[in-house]
């Protein structure tokens, strides 16, 4: 255990849960959009639906997509931020089950018409917890660099991934599996110990089988 872990992190309170951990699912869920965002729908679960306008969770979240980091001196006035950059921003409400009570689903429109739908928990001491990504189970911590990639459940798809991410010398941490039904949509939920290059990424993305691919990067950019 870590300083970190004792004293929780540098942030704008009140809480770290429902404040800092609310920032970081909005900035990781930005990232993995990969450009502004130009609406967002965003459903509140449990402890958030039911304390988190009094904790900020609202101006939290909205301040992640704006890309602020939980010490952000900004993040009180993070709506109105986002409504001069033009993004509208509409809160609702939502009962998902077996959630942890700080969760939040985020359906997001990028500036280009590009569409992601997250949902993410804040486990304590502003570290949270991606569930879903695009209505699949995906679970990782955004703290390391991650390729959720869609792809049809067939015989092949994971060696495949895994031999082209070895060609560009890219280690895999850790890998997790999901599918809907055998014979029908997977994920594989990569996270990694560097970062993906783009053409590794554009390389996945053509592959046979493959349907889709988001990354989430550590390093700042769009």
């Amino acid at each position: 255990m870590g300083v970190f872990d004792i004293i929780g992190p540098v942030m704008v309170g009140p809480s770290s849960s429902h404040t800092a951990g609310a920032v970081r699912i909005g900035y990781i869920a930005r990232k993995l959009l990969g450009e502004p965002v130009r609406r967002a729908q965003i459903d509140l679960h449990g402890s958030f639906l039911a304390t988190g306008r009094g904790h900020g969770t609202d101006r939290a979240l909205v301040a992640g997509l704006l890309k602020m980091q939980p010490d952000d001196t900004r993040i009180p006035i993070s709506l109105y931020l986002a409504e001069q950059a033009g993004m509208e921003v509409v809160f609702g409400q939502v009962d998902l089950r077996d959630a942890n009570p700080n969760t939040a689903r985020l359906r997001l429109e990028g500036e280009s018409g590009a569409r992601l739908e997250v949902v993410g928990s804040s486990i304590g001491g502003g570290r949270i917890r991606i569930g879903q990504v695009d209505g699949m189970e995906a679970h990782f911590s955004g703290e390391s660099p991650t390729l959720i990639i869609r792809n049809q459940d067939k015989p092949g798809c994971v060696t495949e991934v895994a031999l082209l991410l070895s060609e560009f010398h890219l280690n895999i941490a850790t890998m997790q599996l999901y599918r809907d039904r055998p014979g029908g949509l997977a994920v594989m939920v990569l996270e990694c110990d560097e970062e993906i290059p783009l053409g590794a990424r554009e390389w996945l993305s053509q592959m046979d089988g493959i349907e889709k691919v988001t990354y989430l990067g550590l390093k700042e950019g769009r």
